[in-house]
């Protein structure tokens, strides 16, 4: 196999759409991998649809037909090989033509396609030209065509194409509809036989890894049912067996940080017999079964590892990971495994269903976030850019990704990472918040797609959860969708059946769920709060963030709230004079439906109403990072009839005010320190005595007596292990003053389980305060950390201006910025980008006591102004939101 290359420099002009195109129709210099948007911005052709008001001045570009040209030069003749145009992502209806021929049209970003053309290339200077239909009228005009616009969100009709759907625009994401040849594109020249797909599943009997490898073959001379060619030359099929004497061979060997990185092919050779050598490989082969055309073949190879090192989720052990080789004449595959086994218990119980994930038996407290695509361009994503971002997610506590159904399939550098770091991935399959026909026109990309995304991620041991759609079920049932349907599809054939049945024959190791959320029974609307997993939004749209504790899930999949990204990400593209809220380019950058009413209201009864923009800011980044921690401390507090919770969201793929945890800039907001307190593997958490609910059918006196119990309930520390082995917590809890006095304390030792919570009863005279405006509660474990739980609400304490001193010192990476407190400090935050756009600091909200000391690290700021990060707007607290 050899590949030519296509990637690299290309041509691009516009072809025809509305009248911007005419100053565009020069061609500009394009990078392929790449899209329109950052080819234009490259040659200065428009402005940034990140700033200011740019989003609405580049419209136009997905309402265009574009064009990518370049030539090549060939001299590898035809002969006897094959040669196929390599396309692994084309973003999305293309037209491709070789030579003034059409080779092929594509209609699916989430898919790669082959076609034959080596009855087309000639010696010498050869032309390829790739013709992209604009998406926004693409998507209207194939909507009107098959019956009009089906449900959706948001205000393009995404869901009549196979695109990213949130690259039409997003409650969180900037409309910027792309077009380009997004992944590498290039020619590959081979014979006799090419390995088209492996499928390296994994199963662990006792203490033996079951390695079941699914070599599926393509042989030289055929179309073959992995290629699609659309007026290409017919090409003759194999003669006779193709696949006589052929061997699939396979090599395991445990994988060591020097090996040869996946995707490469230079991992030692196999051999032809199931055995174990020095090395610690294991080698066996299989012959290739010829497939009923003769024109494609397949083979499945055993190998059994005696003592195999088992790969864990974060947390619980190790993830160590086999490299695998396989070998079908002279193509080679390589990738990555690892061993373990992971199963969803869904199985009704007293409580009604849990959705609780087990790896290896063990049950996995999930600790989660939801990943979207964290650039509007795709190809601006790097290997660097995944690996920030996952560690972000890891220093969180986090220890599971979803990735959202309404962006792609991701690329192996996240998956790959993953795998090395233990974060386990649910990955959803590309349906989102939209009705999607299920006839020919788009089902027929549809099944392909699966196939490939379903087999490409097979061997990564991270993967655990397939699921269906996000939203869809729901919408559904509830959001009005059923009548307005009028008997049309909309995906539920996908859901039901297609996508199970693929994961069954493709993937049977990892558990299938048909949507987020769902309650796993026919009868039951698919957001039930006991029953699966549930999406809780009421609180965000409508709601103050208390009312998390009015559910009791027991399973969250998305829940989150907003706040702004940091003070540098949004005046970078902010230019309103003066800066205000609801400003013109403020309201750009804000897409959520009245956003900005919902921060205010979120605010009221907790924080002050902010008078500045500078205190809106951070009242804001403020109020979002309690309302997580509420809501999180709160499901944790149920464990185990609670399984975990997946905040929405990690990321942002753009500077916007949303519900991300780190920015567009990769700036960790507030609620980013706040969610890895509440993310701690054993966290004790301060919650109310829990009152025995009244029936839903009792009396309404028994109902009021019930509601007076939980007025008067006392307070819980509860400790939760979501680790995997037991812990043993010496807890000390004391009542303070502000000034630091202890006015009553307690102590107690709790042995907690893996997945299990232990709850400790705070005698009165701890739990029950003689003044909530001054007095807090510090709990201290040996094994759950420092947790300062405050009686009253910011706007209600009595916090000081400036409670503390400030000790500053300048460092190679920085500075060290050390806070002292003089009386009681409350969510003490530093914001160095303030300084430095670029400055990182390692803590975040801590509150402190009279006596104690925190310590700030700042890096990637070397030189930095040390004397302005004490500065009033730079290390800010509670307090200094009070008049």
């Amino acid at each position: 196999m050899e590949r030519t290359t296509l990637d690299g420099h290309w041509t691009l002009e516009a072809v025809a759409g509305p009248p911007e195109v005419d100053a565009h129709r020069d061609p500009v210099q394009a990078v392929v991998p790449g899209c329109v948007h950052t080819d234009l911005l490259r040659a200065g052709r428009i402005p940034d649809p990140f700033d200011g008001d740019g989003e609405a001045a580049t419209q136009w570009i997905g309402d265009t037909v574009w064009r990518y040209r370049r030539t090549f030069d060939w001299a590898g003749g035809t002969g006897e090989r094959r040669h196929d145009l390599v396309a692994d992502g084309l973003d999305t209806l293309a037209t491709i033509e070789l030579n003034g021929i059409v080779v092929g049209t594509t209609a699916n970003q989430h898919r790669s396609y082959r076609f034959p053309v080596g009855h087309l290339l000639r010696p010498g200077a050869n032309e390829l030209v790739v013709t992209f239909d604009a998406p926004v009228p693409a998507a209207v005009r194939l909507s009107e065509l098959h019956g009009g616009e089906l449900p959706h969100v948001n205000h393009h009709p995404y869901n009549a194409l196979r695109k990213n759907a949130s690259n039409f625009g997003w409650d969180w994401g900037v409309d910027v509809a792309t077009s380009g040849i997004w992944k590498s594109i290039g020619i590959e020249s081979w014979s006799g036989v090419r390995i088209a797909a492996v499928r390296p599943l994994v199963d662990v009997d006792g203490t033996t890894g079951v390695l079941t490898a699914h070599v599926d073959v393509e042989f030289a001379g055929t179309s073959g049912a992995f290629s699609q060619a659309i007026g290409s030359a017919p090409v003759a099929s194999a003669g006779g067996d193709a696949g006589a004497g052929l061997e699939a061979r396979i090599t395991l060997a445990p994988h060591h940080a020097s090996a040869a990185h996946p995707g490469s092919d230079t991992a030692p050779p196999g051999r032809d017999t199931d055995t174990e050598d020095t090395a610690g490989r294991i080698v066996g082969a299989r012959p290739v079964a010829t497939g009923p055309d003769r024109t494609t073949g397949s083979a499945v190879v055993r190998l059994e590892v005696p003592d195999v090192a088992v790969w864990w989720p974060r947390g619980h052990g190790d993830q160590p990971l086999y490299d695998v080789r396989v070998e079908v004449g002279d193509d080679v595959w390589t990738g990555r495994v690892g061993f373990r086994t992971v199963t969803l218990d869904t199985a009704a119980d007293a409580g009604g269903a849990p959705f609780l994930l087990r790896v290896n038996d063990r049950p996995v407290i999930v600790r989660g976030a939801n990943w979207i695509p964290d650039h509007a361009y795709l190809t601006e994503m790097t290997a660097e850019r995944y690996a920030e971002r996952i560690d972000d997610a890891v220093e969180a506590n986090v220890n599971l990704l979803r990735i959202w159904g309404g962006g792609v399939y991701e690329s192996d550098d996240l998956y790959d990472r993953c795998d090395e770091l233990g974060i386990l991935v649910w990955q959803d399959f590309l349906f989102a918040c939209a009705a999607y026909a299920e006839e020919p026109w788009l089902a027929d990309e549809v099944e392909p797609e699966v196939r490939e995304a379903v087999t490409r991620l097979s061997p990564h041991p991270s993967l655990v959860v397939w699921n269906g759609n996000n939203e869809n079920l729901v919408a559904y049932a509830e959001w009005g969708w059923r009548p307005s349907l009028v008997g049309r599809t909309w995906g539920n054939g996908y859901y039901r059946s297609l996508l199970p049945a693929i994961v069954a024959e493709l993937d049977p190791t990892r558990p299938y769920t048909p949507g987020s959320p769902f309650s796993f029974d026919e009868y039951l609307t698919p957001n039930d709060e006991r029953n699966g997993s549930v999406h809780i939004w009421d609180v965000w749209n409508t709601k103050d963030y208390t009312a998390y504790a009015d559910w009791q899930p027991r399973f969250v999949a998305e829940f989150g709230f907003q706040g702004p990204p940091a003070w540098s990400t949004l005046t970078a593209v902010v230019h309103d004079e003066p800066l205000d809220p609801d400003g013109h380019e403020m309201l750009v950058h804000q897409k959520a439906h009245e956003g900005n009413r919902k921060l205010a209201d979120g605010m009221r009864g907790h924080l002050p109403a902010p008078t500045t923009i500078e205190d809106w800011h951070w009242a804001a980044q403020l109020n979002q990072a309690h309302a997580i921690r509420f809501g999180m401390e709160w499901f944790r507090s149920r464990t185990p009839d609670n399984t975990g919770m997946v905040v929405w969201q990690l990321n942002d793929d753009w500077p916007v005010v949303s519900w991300a945890l780190v920015d567009h800039a990769g700036h960790r907001k507030p609620v980013w320190y706040a969610v890895r307190q509440a993310y701690r593997p054993v966290l004790s958490t301060v919650q109310p005595t829990p009152v025995p609910e009244p029936h839903p059918w009792a009396p309404a006196d028994e109902v009021a007596a019930a509601a007076a119990a939980r007025d008067a309930a006392g307070l819980d520390v509860v400790v939760v292990n979501a680790g995997g082995a037991p812990v043993t917590d010496e807890v000390v809890v004391e009542r303070r003053a502000f000034d630091g006095t202890v006015l009553a304390g307690t102590t107690a030792t709790v042995s907690v389980d893996p997945a299990d919570a232990v709850r400790i009863t705070l005698p009165v005279e701890v739990a029950v305060p003689q003044d909530r405006t001054g007095e807090v509660l510090v709990v201290t474990g040996s094994a759950s950390g420092r947790r300062v739980h405050d009686f009253a609400e910011v706007v209600d304490q009595r916090l000081g201006r400036r409670p503390f001193s400030v000790d500053v010192a300048a460092t190679p990476e920085g500075a060290r910025v050390t806070v002292s407190a003089t009386a009681y400090v409350r969510d003490l935050a530093l914001f160095p980008d303030r300084v430095v756009a670029t400055a990182r600091v390692d803590e975040g909200l801590v509150s402190l006591l009279p006596g104690e000391s925190a310590v700030f690290e700042v890096a990637r700021a070397a030189g930095i102004d040390v004397e302005a990060l004490a500065g009033p707007l730079v290390l800010r607290h509670a307090g200094d939101l009070l008049p």
